[in-house]
């Protein structure tokens, strides 16, 4: 079958908000509530509310915008009792404390008239105990009419008492989290249709949470052909952590969250300063070390793995709202986020800042991951610098973001690949090692300008040949553009 993926995401360039902890809102809202919220510099919490809005994003436009974000990603903002709002209590409404509906409507047009996408997060796999339709059950027991919405095994349920057993279907094991009977037809028309309607309200995507825990046949290729049915371009990503191949065959997802180039990536870039407590519970191995040359054998296995054109609209990321921040995973090693940030913008698919890691932001596992965005007079300049730099780098080049990729050089810890397209051929090259080192190569052409970074470069024709010695830096990038 034909592929067919949302243009748009191939020049985009994600980032991520956890709403509750990116910016206060000082906009009028008729939905403004006087309540105590936890201090925003304060460590964050479990369950605490710190109280950013929708309101604070529209505010906050304008930064993105100068940072070159063309797109947001936002985890869940549906009414729901928990900070993160994963327990979804109402999929029509979006939380109060958020601003509500309205604020989302400021939002989708003050965003879209800077040309920005906004995706949303699909929680449907399960709900809440707060969800009208489950809160019926614990209501009126098996007299409630929603039962078959819900996987009930017994009676009674136990919604709150971890000494009794739940007696219904959690995610994981979770009460709170009670699971969709997605082999009831009016779930699935239901959860199809909230599909269709933020769509119809003018949002531009769904990332769909934990996807592969539904597995009722045809339902994402309903979903897909539904989605599509309102908004051909609409992007659709699910966060699957390993091989996706199964939901990215064209007829399910236009991508995934991109862990497979997470891990190696940090492995690559942070070696041994990998803080092993920090990474051993999700699923993304940034471990052991890996040098060039294992770092290219697993990228090329990675762009192995899908069609290119999923390739070209896959979520690439190194940190979320899922894992420690990359700053605290490399042991607050800065030279190792930039140089993982480097490979982030000039690989193939839609790149995802996760909020704050701009400016120096760390964290933790779960919640420390989840702090509230710095002050200002605490943000690391010369990191915020060097992400305007490279955003603009890749908007400027649209190789970086379309090119093929071929692995040209990988040995110790150097590594460099091509970005093709047309006549357009860029080089990139970082050296992750310690000490100096040097690239060689031999292609057809010379090299018009060093587009990032500062390398020594020599070169000579041979025959119609040039051959190319590129001396980089300690932990250093480069970018060169070569004439073909």
């Amino acid at each position: 079958m034909t592929i067919m993926t949302p243009d748009w995401v191939k020049d985009a360039v994600f980032y991520q908000i956890f709403p509750d902890r990116f910016a206060k809102g000082q906009s009028y809202s008729p939905l403004s509530f006087n309540v105590p919220y936890e201090p925003w510099e304060a460590a964050p919490t479990l369950q605490g509310y710190k109280g950013g809005n929708l309101w604070g994003v529209i505010e906050q436009l304008d930064y993105l915008q100068d940072l070159g974000i063309n797109a947001i990603y936002f985890t869940p903002i549906f009414q729901s009792a928990s900070n993160h709002r994963y327990h979804t209590h109402d999929y029509y409404q979006v939380d109060p404390i958020l601003g509500g509906n309205l604020a989302l409507e400021k939002l989708l047009d003050a965003a879209h008239q800077r040309g920005m996408k906004v995706v949303l997060d699909g929680v449907f796999n399960h709900a809440s105990r707060g969800f009208f339709f489950f809160n019926d059950i614990l209501e009126n027991g098996p007299h409630s009419p929603w039962l078959d919405w819900f996987k009930v095994e017994s009676w009674p349920l136990s919604a709150y008492d971890g000494s009794y057993p739940a007696n219904y279907a959690g995610w994981v094991g979770n009460r709170a989290l009670p699971e969709f009977n997605h082999d009831n037809p009016d779930v699935r028309e239901y959860i199809m249709q909230v599909g269709e309607y933020w769509l119809k309200q003018g949002i531009d995507g769904w990332r769909l949470d934990v996807p592969f825990e539904i597995e009722t046949s045809g339902f994402w290729q309903e979903f897909r052909q539904r989605v599509k049915g309102v908004n051909p371009e609409a992007y659709i990503v699910g966060e699957v952590w390993g091989d996706s191949r199964q939901w990215l065959d064209g007829s399910q997802f236009d991508g995934v969250m991109n862990y497979l180039f997470t891990g190696p990536t940090i492995a690559f870039c942070a070696g041994d300063r990998v803080l092993y407590d920090l990474v051993k519970g999700p699923d993304y191995y940034p471990y052991p070390p890996l040098d060039a040359q294992g770092y290219g054998e697993k990228i090329q296995s990675l762009l192995n793995l899908y069609p290119w054109e999923i390739q070209l609209t896959q979520l690439n990321l190194l940190s979320s709202h899922d894992t420690a921040r990359l700053l605290s995973v490399a042991g607050e090693d800065k030279e190792s986020l930039k140089l993982a940030t480097f490979l982030l913008l000039t690989f193939p698919g839609a790149p995802s800042i996760y909020y704050g890691d701009e400016v120096g932001l760390a964290g933790k596992l779960d919640p420390d991951s989840r702090r509230g965005f710095p002050a200002p007079q605490q943000w690391d300049r010369d990191l915020l610098d060097y992400h305007k730099q490279l955003i603009a780098l890749r908007h400027r080049y649209p190789a970086l973001r379309r090119g093929d990729y071929q692995v040209i050089w990988a040995e110790g810890l150097c590594y460099g690949f091509a970005r093709c397209l047309g006549d357009s051929k860029l080089l990139v090259l970082v050296n992750a090692g310690t000490e100096s080192a040097r690239a060689k190569f031999q292609s057809a052409g010379g090299f018009g300008q060093i587009v990032w970074g500062y390398p020594e470069l020599k070169q000579e024709e041979v025959g119609p040949d040039t051959r190319f010695e590129v001396t980089l830096g300690a932990r250093q990038g480069c970018v060169l553009v070569q004439q073909v």
